[in-house]
């Protein structure tokens, strides 16, 4: 044998055949669950400011002396 027979044979044997996106569908998977995660996570501070609305009433209440009302061209 010569070496490139060898070559064409190992090159032959080195092929591969298969279903390139079956292969890397693991990938987008993973990455669904990962998104599907993070929503949830984003999702669960979803009306947070309203959950302590009563808190937030009684501190401007108790400092309303203390904001001083500032706008634009102060």
């Amino acid at each position: 044998m010569t070496i490139a027979t060898i070559a064409a044979l190992v090159a032959e044997e080195a092929e591969h055949h298969g279903n390139v996106a079956l292969e890397t569908v693991w990938y987008g998977l993973v990455a669904a669950a990962v998104f599907a995660a993070l929503a949830l996570v984003t999702a669960s501070y979803r009306n947070v400011a309203n959950r302590h609305s009563d808190k937030a009433e009684a501190y401007a209440k108790a400092h309303a002396n203390d904001v001083q009302q500032a706008g634009h061209g102060h």
